[in-house]
C-alpha cells in the first residue's frame, strides 16, 4: 500500500496557533500517521460530506481523502465543541 501525501488548507495554520503547544505536537503526529493509513481505527465518515474525522484528545482533525491521487487534505483542526460549526 502506497503512502499518501498530506496537504493542509491555509486555515489549519490559524487553527493550530490557538491550540496549546503540548497538544499541537500530538495532533501533528496523528496527522502524520494519516499518510500511512488514512482510515485508521476510530475514524468516522461525516454524514452528508465527503470528509472524515479522527480524535486526538479533546480535539478533532477533519480531513478529506482523494484516493485516486493518494492525497489526504486536512481541512480543520478544532476543539470538539467547535469542530463541526
Amino acid at each position: 500500500m502506497a503512502n499518501y501525501e498530506v496537504r493542509f488548507c491555509k486555515s489549519v495554520a490559524k487553527d493550530l496557533r490557538t491550540i496549546p503547544n503540548l497538544y499541537v505536537t500530538k495532533i501533528l503526529k496523528r496527522i502524520q500517521d494519516l499518510a500511512i493509513d488514512p482510515r485508521p481505527p476510530g475514524c468516522e465518515k461525516l454524514s452528508g460530506q465527503e470528509r472524515y474525522r479522527v480524535r486526538q484528545g479533546g480535539y478533532r482533525i477533519l480531513y478529506e481523502i482523494k484516493d485516486q491521487h493518494l492525497v489526504v487534505i486536512v481541512v480543520k483542526v478544532a476543539h470538539r465543541r467547535e469542530a463541526y460549526r
